[in-house]
């Protein structure tokens, strides 16, 4: 009863990813039909992340269970859905109009960022014995690697709108002040705290399997 529970649960997430990336899809030819550069680059390069599961388990035998994909194709859809202008909202965006949708993607996508550093240090950790990290150092790794990144991020949405505002284009990332960045941080922060928290549940298996395949090269390099 736990197995047939188990692949239906994975058919249905398979399903709906594939949504989702139908709908990114039809995301990108709208930007395209209005013009806007920013919603047709934020939602092509959204559905090109969604399709590196598929590309790594073809092409190097990498497999990512169901529901992580479904969690990084659900954090690309909302930002790209955040960033077209809608008719129910008089044309605004879901990132201009909803006061918490930024913060929502942030710590989504910063839980991504905190899943990708903790899959490959754990990796990392069980690949070798010259490196240790011990529960409460990994906990504090995660949190400064999501902050770090977070500031990079930022830093990265003012000069894009600035060299945009330059040129006398819409900007793809915007920047809504500083107090909106101080917030991005914070959200960005909750979702790095989340992955260390639960990231042994969801995550363990992309860490097994990359630990695998760490220790395949040094037996081939040993070789």
């Amino acid at each position: 009863m736990i197995l047939e529970q188990t692949e239906f649960s994975g058919r249905w997430q398979a399903a709906l990813v594939s949504v989702l990336q139908v709908l990114m899809v039809a995301i990108f030819a709208v930007g395209l039909w209005l013009g806007n550069g920013g919603v047709a680059v934020n939602a092509g390069v959204g559905f090109l992340v969604t399709l590196l599961p598929a590309f790594l388990e073809r092409n190097y035998r990498f497999t990512m269970s169901t529901g992580l994909v479904l969690w990084i194709t659900g954090a690309m859809f909302l930002h790209a859905l955040g960033t077209l202008p809608l008719p129910g909202l008089d044309l605004q965006t879901l990132y201009g109009s909803t006061w918490w949708w930024d913060h929502m993607t942030h710590a989504l996508s910063s839980s991504l960022v905190a899943g990708v550093a903790y899959a490959v240090v754990r990796a990392l950790d069980q690949h070798t014995d010259a490196i240790n990290f011990p529960p409460r150092f990994l906990f504090g790794y995660l949190l400064v690697f999501v902050m770090a990144f977070g500031v990079l991020w930022e830093l990265l949405e003012f000069y894009i709108s600035l060299v945009a505002q330059l040129l006398g284009n819409a900007s793809i990332l915007t920047q809504y002040g500083l107090d909106d960045t101080l917030l991005d941080l914070s959200y960005n922060t909750l979702g790095g705290l989340l992955v260390a928290l639960f990231g042994v549940v969801h995550l363990t298996g992309v860490s097994d399997e990359l630990a695998t395949r760490f220790d395949r090269r040094q037996r081939e390099r040993d070789d």
